[in-house]
Parts: C-alpha cells; structure tokens; sequence
C-alpha cells in the first residue's frame, strides 16, 4: 500500500519549510534515500522547437509576444532538425529531450502532426520523449501517448492566489484540466513552478499543497528560480537566495517523495556549491545545455565536471517508467476531432503586464 500523503495542508508544508535548515536537510536526505538512488540524477535537454509570438501575459516570459525582450522567434523545427539535437543530447549523458512550442494550447492540424512524428522519432531513438505545449484535450493527449510520449510538462507556476498577480489570459483550473487529461494516458507528469516572482512563502507552500495533493502526485517537478528578463514585467526582480532555493527542493523532496525534483531555470546564478546542497536536499534531475528555451543555463561540460566532482551519475532511460511503445501515423486508431476547446481567458487585470505592454509598444 502506497504511504504518500495527498492530504497535505499549507500549515503543515510552512512548518517543514520554516525547519531549521540542518534538521530540514537531514530530514529531506532521509526521506531522499529511501526512495532514490542520491548518486543518481536525471538529466534532461530543454529543445525550443517553435519559439516567440505566444499571445499570454505570463509575467515571467520572454517569449510573450506583446513584450519587447529581443527574443528572435523561428517557425517550427523540421523533424530532421529535432532529430540532431536529440542525437547531440543524448551523446552528452541526457535521458529525455523536452521539446516545448510557444503556444497557448495544441491546436489540431498539421503542425501537431508534426510534433507527434517528432515524438514518435526520438522514442526510437530510445529516448524519454516530454513535451511542453500548453494546454491539451483528452484526445490530443491520447495521440500523444500513441507516439510514444513519455512525459508532459505543465506547471502550475504558483499558488492559485499569486497566479493571478503573474498571469491573466490563461485560468489556473486550465493548467489543472490540462494535466487530468494526460492522466487520462499512460503519460506521466511534469509539473512545477517558479520562485522568486515576488510570491510570499505562503504562496510557495501553496504551490506545493497544489502540487501534492494530486493523485497520483507527479512523476517529475521541476522548482524554477526566475531568471528576470529585461522587458518582461518581472525584470526588476531580485535573484533568488541559494538558501530559498535549498529549502524548496527540500520541502518537495518531503511532501513528494517519490517524485524526480528537477533544478530547472536560475542553475547559472548557484555556485557548484549551492547545486551540491540542493542535491543533498533531494533534487535529483537537471536540465542540461547552454539554454533553457530562451534564458542561459551552464554549459554542459561545466555540468560534467559537477557530476564527475560529486559522484553523481546520469540516470538511464526509462529506469522510472518502461518505454512505450511507438504506433506509426498511418497505423494510428486515434484520429483528429478538429476540436476547438473553450480554454478560459480570465483577463483580470495585472497593473505591471499593461504597463510592459504599453512600454513595449511605446519603443517598437
């Protein structure tokens, strides 16, 4: 019988976060190692297959198309093009390549087709397929698992109550209908958020009470430390503390011990020191490669030099889950509907997403 807890309260998730932090990281190893290999950890490449021109207000995004932040976009990549970077990766020690497209949510058409052949190719290359596409229907994450996906990336960025002071064109219960749908698959979950967005605590252990009392809770989650990117209306904000950092990994790795806590944007501000204490705390995935879709990340051989430093090894494919199985497109049993889902668009307003609206329009 499973002993995960899908119970737990904002109050008791304060508690373990407000810990003194050797007893917080003591506890958080012990609970690490009952589950996890810790010289172990996951690593993935981040591949930007559509970039730029997204129509939300995500307060964090550079690639928001109504903020000036000098993203170049590109249409989306060939599968030939995706099939190199794979290869690449997966010559560098990755397990999973996650390839995310700019969109608001999967739209039936040829370009879905085409993701869904981009899936199908790196499943054979034996590869952890994840991707990252905005929000999806019931049906278009049953195509996706037919390819072959291993895994779908869609956080919940932070508490229900801060989202909205972040973004405003896309409703929180959308990013939690979103993952119902995969789980309606044999896709596993990946779902996180973003520190250092001026959220209180409060909001972090929030976040985690979202996060946690799914059930089943995800497979993997990654904890993001803003990147602030100039012309977005978070640009101003500071870097987040290497110890706010170790203590959200912690407190994850306690309320969600089975899950692969992943450090995810923000690794090119912590020291190899931080990144270690992290480790210890329970993180056992990264993202690998010099970009993180639009933001810098270490570069790979840095990472290596970590890894080889630490003791740590690379995890292998599919040693969470199997590897599934790949149906072709022409022997596919699950068709487009054309669907058009009614996705909600709040459009409450948020002062600093207008005002780098305006800004931005102001010096095109």
């Amino acid at each position: 019988m499973s002993t995960i807890k899908h119970n737990w309260t904002k109050a008791e998730i304060l508690e373990i976060y407000n810990t003194p932090l050797m007893e917080l990281l003591y506890r958080a190893a012990t609970i690490h190692r009952k589950y996890h290999d810790p010289n172990t950890v996951q690593v993935s490449t981040l591949l930007s297959i559509k970039t730029g021109g997204c129509p939300e207000d995500c307060g964090y995004c550079p690639q928001a198309a109504r903020y000036h932040t000098d993203i170049k976009g590109n249409d989306l990549m060939t599968v030939q093009q995706v099939k190199a970077q794979a290869l690449r990766a997966k010559s560098t020690g990755s397990s999973r390549v996650c390839m995310g497209a700019a969109w608001r949510n999967v739209k039936d058409g040829k370009e879905f087709d085409q993701v869904l052949e981009m899936v199908r190719t790196i499943n054979k290359l034996d590869m952890e397929v994840c991707c990252t596409l905005g929000m999806v229907t019931e049906n278009q994450a049953k195509r996706l698992a037919e390819a072959g996906l291993y895994a779908y990336n869609h956080n919940l960025d932070s508490s229900e109550e801060y989202y909205k002071e972040v973004i405003s064109t896309r409703g929180y219960q959308d990013r939690l209908d979103t993952i119902s749908n995969v789980r309606k698959t044999n896709v596993t979950v990946c779902s996180g958020g973003i520190i250092g967005m001026g959220e209180t605590i409060e909001d972090r252990a929030g976040m985690l009470v979202a996060l946690s009392t799914l059930n089943p809770q995800p497979e993997s989650t990654p904890i993001n430390a803003l990147v602030a990117v100039e012309g977005t209306p978070l640009e101003n904000e500071k870097p987040v503390e290497i110890w706010d950092m170790i203590r959200m990994v912690a407190t994850t790795r306690i309320v969600m011990p089975e899950t692969q806590v992943r450090l995810s944007a923000g690794r090119t501000q912590m020291s190899r020191e931080g990144q270690a204490m992290c480790f210890f705390a329970g993180a056992n995935s990264i993202f690998a490669g010099d970009k993180l879709l639009t933001t810098p990340n270490p570069d790979v051989n840095e990472d290596l030099k970590m890894f080889e430093l630490l003791g740590l090894n690379p995890q292998k494919p599919f040693t969470k889950k199997s590897q599934p199985n790949t149906v072709e497109a022409k022997e596919s049993k699950i068709k487009s509907l054309n669907e058009k889902p009614k996705w909600s668009r709040p459009e409450h307003k948020i002062k600093g997403n207008k005002e780098t609206k305006l800004n931005s329009k102001a010096s095109k």
